[in-house]
């Protein structure tokens, strides 16, 4: 029997499903859901993850190095999910004025990893806030590709996962010495240093 994933970008919960019912029952009755049925979990995950009206697409969106104060950083985040072995990993590029550092790394916890790729996205964002904080930043650029960054964050999205109900109390816990401010970009458009993240998080899954 065929295996599909359904991925709700507008709905009650959004998220990736396994099973019609499942998805059925975030869109039933909610007005101008979304949702899409997909053979592959990276194809449903694209879905989420584009046609974002508040997304960029060209550089002159982003937060400008150059155009940065003394108390200001950015930060560009990805995620990523082995199968095979069942971890999953985060890629992190901070820029201030004068310098730029990069952070990566895997895990396997199983509670996290049902997430799949979603777990490195909120990885990398939580990793980001706290590397802020420790450089005495007190306002990030956070840019992503995943809406779930900014959605389960600010509260918009319910956070009906253990994996989502942890980076929210992250966020409600840091949100008071940090001023995150969120911008969507699209994934795999050519943006320099969110393919790099992307890049990280993809080898810090094969060490």
């Amino acid at each position: 029997m065929a295996k599909f994933f359904y991925a709700v970008r507008v709905g009650k919960n959004p998220g990736i499903y396994e099973t019609w019912g499942q998805c059925e029952a975030q869109v039933k009755g909610y007005k101008g859901a979304k949702y899409k049925k997909f053979k592959s979990y990276e194809e449903a995950l694209d879905f989420l993850k584009g046609e974002q009206a508040s997304q960029c697409t060209d550089e002159g969106h982003l937060a400008k190095i150059e155009e940065l104060k003394d108390n200001e950083i950015i930060a560009y985040v990805d995620g990523s999910y082995s199968l095979e072995s069942g971890t999953y990993s985060y890629g992190v590029v901070l820029l201030t004025k004068n310098k730029k550092d990069t952070f990566s790394g895997r895990d396997n916890n199983k509670n996290l990893a049902e997430m799949r790729n979603v777990s490195g996205e909120l990885k990398g964002a939580m990793v980001a806030m706290e590397k802020s904080l420790e450089l005495n930043k007190d306002t990030l650029y956070l840019h992503y590709d995943y809406a779930g960054i900014e959605e389960w964050a600010t509260g918009a999205w319910k956070t009906n996962k253990e994996g989502t109900k942890e980076y929210k109390r992250f966020y409600d816990s840091i949100r008071n010495k940090l001023k995150v401010v969120f911008i969507k970009v699209k994934a795999h458009s050519g943006i320099k240093y969110n393919e790099e993240a992307d890049k990280l998080a993809k080898e810090a899954i094969l060490q």
